[in-house]
């Protein structure tokens, strides 16, 4: 089955606009990449994707970009590896069983385009039927519980959903592309509701509002795995001329360390559990 079939042919390998973002269809050489640094507790990382609509200014992907170009135009252009599945297929000849694979590390799996293309789906029901690794899915997409059926024939998954700021304000200054703070959490309410394992990632932790009743939100989805990191404006990065909006939000909000420490501690005391940093993310 040609996964791209609703795609005209003159349109494949070439580029096309969705919304801010150009879309281009490239052949891959590879998948699967051996996990190193940050992922280095895992076997693989899996990006169905280069590149990224949502565009969060902040994001450390946008700095592993190949041209300048790339890197200052980050949200504004995603590569679809269209022959991601074919090279899936011939890890066959020697199954992923147990393996542990993080989807994705440089790109969210569930784009936009994801709805329609499917490309994501067309890998975890390569990965389900024949290969059952243990398998680790970030995103920051409602389009996730789309693949609740995918996700019950693993024996070992989790979904984890980022979410950085309790502030809609905060999220459109730093995540101006991405879905609501709300539906996020929903998502992931579901997920956690359907009986599989789930994580709320906050990395990093942007400036938060209100956070007690933050905190209720986070217990409310029933998640019982957390994870925060901090963000640090005066080291941070910033792609384009976006920092000079969002330094502005952090200081109209006066978030600085002493209150991340002040919202980590109230963290610490009401979640049932809290990793933080790099050991928050080791494999399941």
């Amino acid at each position: 089955m040609d996964l791209f079939s609703n795609i005209a042919p003159e349109e494949k390998g070439k580029k096309s606009t969705i919304g801010q973002t150009d879309i281009q269809y490239i052949q891959s050489a590879s998948i699967l990449t051996e996990a190193k640094g940050f992922m280095g507790a895992y076997d693989y990382t899996l990006n169905p994707y280069s590149g990224c609509s949502f565009g969060c200014n902040y994001c450390y992907a946008a700095f592993f970009s190949r041209s300048s170009d790339e890197k200052d135009n980050w949200g504004h252009w995603l590569k679809v590896k269209e022959n991601a599945l074919q090279l899936l297929i011939k890890f066959r000849k020697k199954p992923l069983l147990n393996k542990t694979i993080y989807i994705s590390s440089v790109t969210d799996p569930y784009q936009p385009i994801e709805k329609n293309l499917q490309l994501t789906r067309s890998l975890l029901k390569e990965l389900a039927n024949y290969h059952k690794p243990r398998l680790v899915i970030q995103t920051r997409s409602p389009l996730v519980t789309r693949d609740i059926d995918l996700f019950k024939k693993f024996e070992v998954v989790q979904v984890n959903m980022t979410v950085t700021t309790d502030s809609e304000a905060v999220r459109k200054a730093f995540e101006p592309y991405c879905p609501s703070n709300k539906l996020r959490l929903k998502a992931i309410q579901e997920i956690t509701d359907a009986g599989i394992q789930s994580c709320i990632t906050m990395t990093p932790l942007l400036p938060i509002e209100n956070a007690l009743l933050f905190t209720d939100e986070l217990l409310h989805t029933g998640v019982k795995k957390f994870i925060v990191q901090p963000f640090h404006p005066d080291k941070g990065k910033f792609i384009a001329s976006t920092r000079e909006v969002a330094i502005e939000q952090m200081r109209q909000m006066n978030w600085n360390d002493l209150k991340y420490n002040q919202v980590v501690q109230i963290f610490r005391e009401k979640l049932p559990w809290l990793g933080e940093g790099k050991q928050g993310f080791a494999p399941i």
